[in-house]
């Protein structure tokens, strides 16, 4: 419903737009040519007005027609002037307005997102934990309630981290630690992690040992676990998820496989913006907020390194951080 709401200002807005655009163009051409007939009249009038037996006919007569071909370049100059200054304006107050809308919409969707994910990993957790008090279940179904109930605490846990660094991060309150980071032992412990959170998953790991990068250990995991678990929620439950590390001539890569649904081509430049999400906003079923590859993107840019994303064969995403 507000989703419809939205599509109806913004149509509604664009339309008193483009109508008032249409009648300062129409106000500025009905000025020249308003003008330009006074300007005519008035040429009209002198030459009237000039006798031809005086000595100086001639000449006062080519006077009176240059002034008026000088006030028509005139008007025309500065009709000129006016109308591309009016479409430069036009054309940067469209787009603004036309952000400004996205962006509301986004952060609107946002608080949408973050009171689900909220509420959601709280509710199962509690649901689980509760079970686990009134009834003696055997220890099959008690370690499957217990492991449930620690992936939403682990999901609350994320989506707070993400929230709190991204505010952060944007508000110059976060200065980055520059210090060596064993990213081989880091990724290799994490992978080892979510194998155990997610053992329905297929998982690989193909990590050089020793790598290390300057950057800051906070930020670096809140990387990895972001591109893991992006892949982790878009991708089947008993597909691969492959993790990479390497050290090459220029630099380290990391990169993240996965068998899921990939992502459009037209779609893979804006991935990386706040609040965006792939799919439509009113039939996308797979949780989220539009903050996590935002924070990875901005992340590797203060650790001066560059995040792509490519198509996986035959289908899925590869994620892909370059560390120079």
């Amino acid at each position: 419903m507000a989703e419809i709401f939205q599509r109806k200002t913004l149509k509604l807005a664009t339309t008193v737009y483009w109508f008032l655009l249409f009648y300062m163009v129409a106000a500025l051409i009905w000025w020249f040519i308003s003008l330009q007939r006074l300007n005519m009249q008035m040429m009209k009038l002198r030459l009237i007005q000039l006798h031809p037996e005086n000595a100086d006919f001639s000449t006062l007569y080519h006077l009176v027609q240059k002034e008026a071909q000088r006030r028509t370049v005139q008007y025309i100059s500065e009709g000129s002037t006016f109308l591309l200054l009016i479409l430069v304006g036009a054309v940067f107050v469209y787009r603004v307005v036309r952000r400004q809308f996205r962006v509301q919409q986004q952060q609107q969707n946002f608080m949408m997102a973050v009171t689900h994910e909220l509420k959601t990993p709280i509710a199962v957790a509690k649901l689980n934990l509760e079970t686990l008090q009134r009834y003696s279940l055997d220890e099959e179904k008690r370690n499957r309630m217990l492991v449930s109930a620690l992936q939403e605490i682990n999901r609350l846990n994320n989506l707070s981290s993400n929230i709190l660094i991204s505010s952060q991060l944007e508000g110059g309150n976060y200065i980055p630690a520059k210090e060596e980071f064993p990213f081989s032992d880091t990724i290799i412990q994490m992978a080892e992690e979510y194998r155990h959170r997610f053992p329905d998953r297929k998982w690989e790991a193909s990590v050089q040992p020793d790598i290390g990068i300057r950057g800051d250990s906070v930020l670096l995991r809140v990387l990895i676990s972001n591109l893991v678990e992006n892949s982790v929620k878009y991708s089947q439950k008993n597909s691969l998820i492959r993790l990479e590390l390497e050290r090459e001539r220029d630099g380290v890569l990391f990169r993240i496989l996965d068998e899921g649904y990939g992502i459009p081509t037209e779609e893979k430049k804006k991935i990386f913006e706040r609040f965006y999400r792939v799919g439509n906003e009113s039939t996308r079923v797979a949780p989220g907020t539009g903050l996590g590859l935002y924070l990875c993107n901005k992340i590797a840019a203060d650790h001066g390194a560059r995040i792509t994303v490519t198509d996986n064969s035959p289908a899925g995403s590869i994620f892909a951080v370059k560390f120079s």
